[in-house]
């Protein structure tokens, strides 16, 4: 009997050795991984020079002509090009601006909706292979604030966070992969929020070629739904509306 516990115990250890050396393992690989996810991103800060919208507005033919080389694939390349914006801290505001500008104002919209959703689908998913950790340190000081705001009601602060306008994405998307949004909800509240504001900002860009009455008012109308859901989000945060926000049935039904 003595030998026979001796011999588990001996075991037991050995699982236990075992269990700690992968534990070690994955900790050093999600760590690497964020030292590369870290360096990737202030590479694309510091070299990827996004233009101004002033030198956007001055070369609107040289870009349109680029573009149209494309042809039929000129949309689906600038939907890739803004979710691999979007995965970044890279500001998305004149990747959809530049949208309005090249496409006008529905197709514009279109592609922003659908590129900026891959982005912010890719980042959150990213965040979910980093691990808690690891994204609470690559968000540096806001990740607490981040937490404690997607840890009791994901799907209000989701959407707040996502249609609030002058609110970075990168943040929301690796905030909420980490901290333990679901998806469902993720998906549904990023994509119902992002949409006034991408229609909001590529109106603009579309006002800035064409300051027709047609993109004026596509401008003045997007930009009050995007005040108005603003503020139902947030007094649904707190429990004050009267209403429950779009899609919120959905994101709770099992």
């Amino acid at each position: 009997m003595a030998d026979e516990r001796s011999e588990r115990t001996q075991d037991d250890d050995q699982q236990q050795t075992g269990h700690g050396h992968w534990l070690q393992w994955g900790t050093l690989l999600r760590t690497g991984l964020l030292l590369l996810v870290v360096l990737l991103m202030l590479w694309l800060v510091l070299n990827v020079q996004v233009p101004s919208l002033g030198e956007v507005q001055g070369s609107v033919d040289e870009l349109r002509d680029t573009i149209g080389q494309f042809g039929w694939a000129a949309l689906p390349i600038f939907a890739v090009a803004y979710a691999a914006v979007a995965v970044t801290p890279i500001p998305v505001t004149v990747m959809a601006v530049t949208a309005g500008i090249l496409f006008g104002t529905i197709e514009g919209s279109i592609v922003s909706v659908v590129g900026v959703l891959i982005g912010c689908w890719g980042a959150y998913w990213l965040a979910r292979a980093l691990g808690h950790d690891t994204v609470r340190r690559l968000l540096g000081r806001r990740s607490a604030n981040i937490e404690e705001r997607l840890s009791n009601q994901g799907f209000a602060t989701v959407f707040l966070l996502r249609v609030m306008p002058g609110m970075p994405y990168w943040p929301v998307n690796y905030g909420s992969g980490a901290f333990g949004v679901g998806q469902r909800d993720f998906v549904i509240a990023s994509g119902l929020a992002a949409i006034p504001g991408q229609i909001s900002l590529v109106a603009i860009g579309a006002f800035v070629v064409d300051p027709s009455l047609w993109t004026g008012i596509v401008v003045a109308v997007s930009w009050a739904v995007v005040i108005v859901m603003t503020v139902w989000s947030y007094k649904s945060l707190r429990g004050t509306s009267k209403r429950e926000l779009p899609g919120s049935a959905l994101a709770d039904a099992d």
